[in-house]
């Protein structure tokens, strides 16, 4: 679709993309008085076609055409200015308002790099809106252009999440790659990596987890009272991907134990390191003690400093403070083997 007076990568409306779905035919793409039209025409109907409009929040001109033009609940524009990104599923009039998190295209593993996709899903229109550009929205765009085929926005919702557990899948295999990697530098005694990594990797479980944690819980609830719209092939799907995204949740809380136990065994190596630093530290000191205290009294400028015209004073010294040296260190090590 070529969208005109582009701004922030969508038309005048704040529309990204948008597709009429025909009964068992691929999407077709619409122009922004295309989609209009369809609204007027076929607003009513169930049967015939269905449509998915994409905006983009980031232009201020979305809430304006949503209010004017997509019948929407008020409780929909609420979800919008909400505090809270948990995601959810509820019920609104005749309509499902979903509030979705996922990860953005260029995401680092960084708890910045997630934000949050809202939803409007009736029996013939699907609307999402996000502020920026996430990964399982355009998965699923990606697939509607390369013709896949749907036949209800139920549908489309369902391929949504799943593509939002793939992304996720995606995400705990490269953490597990990560954990792998420094678990087998910790194994050769070669660690180079700071503790610091690991806690940012789990940051962003603890808060992928906190935001996405409701959402099977949610479904679920969903799923007991469906509206009447929805088919009973849509809820054996919806059923199906709230299953497997908990069986991902499960993979992230067992990552976020794992990065714990890492975490402090890590811990316990660094602090034994520590150890043996600080009593080669004392081994030194306790062996040098000898010779800096007969050190300094020989080097006081008064009279009567013994051996000071012996002949072989040096050497008496000398034997005497290697023999101090001596016994200082065998009772430092006897000390060590006994601790």
């Amino acid at each position: 679709m070529v969208l005109d007076n582009l701004s922030y990568g969508s038309d005048h409306s704040g529309l990204i993309c948008g597709y009429v779905f025909e009964r068992s035919q691929p999407g077709k793409l619409l122009h922004t008085r295309d989609v209009l039209d369809w609204l007027h025409q076929h607003r009513d109907e169930r049967q015939h076609s269905f449509i998915w409009l994409h905006f983009n929040l980031s232009n201020v001109a979305t809430e304006k055409w949503l209010h004017e033009h997509a019948n929407l609940p008020e409780e929909f524009f609420e979800t919008l200015h909400e505090g809270s990104r948990s995601t959810r599923i509820e019920h609104a009039d005749h309509s499902l308002i979903a509030v979705v998190n996922d990860v953005l295209h260029d995401f680092a593993f960084e708890a910045s790099d997630i934000a949050t996709l809202w939803l409007n899903v009736t029996g013939n229109v699907m609307i999402s809106a996000r502020r920026k550009p996430l990964q399982s929205v355009d998965r699923l765009r990606n697939a509607v252009n390369h013709g896949e085929v749907f036949h209800s926005p139920t549908e489309l919702l369902t391929h949504l999440l799943r593509d939002q557990a793939d992304v996720l899948i995606g995400i705990v295999r490269n953490v597990i790659k990560k954990i792998d990697d420094i678990e087998d530098h910790l194994l050769a005694d070669r660690l180079n990596h700071k503790r610091a990594n690991l806690g940012e990797l789990r940051r962003v479980l603890v808060r992928l987890q906190r935001l996405l944690a409701p959402e099977p819980a949610a479904l679920f609830r969903l799923l007991q009272r469906p509206p009447i719209w929805v088919e009973e092939r849509d809820i054996q799907e919806l059923r199906q991907s709230t299953e497997e995204f908990a069986v991902v949740l499960s993979d992230m809380a067992s990552l976020q134990e794992r990065i714990k136990l890492l975490q402090e065994e890590i811990a316990a190596s660094v602090n034994e390191q520590n150890n043996r630093s600080l009593y080669v530290l004392t081994i030194v000191t306790v062996l040098a003690l000898p010779i800096n205290i007969i050190a300094g009294l020989l080097g006081m400028n008064v009279g009567g400093i013994p051996l000071a015209q012996h002949e072989y004073g040096f050497w008496i010294i000398v034997a005497i403070v290697a023999t101090f040296t001596v016994i200082a260190g065998r009772l430092a090590f006897r000390k060590n083997r006994q601790d």
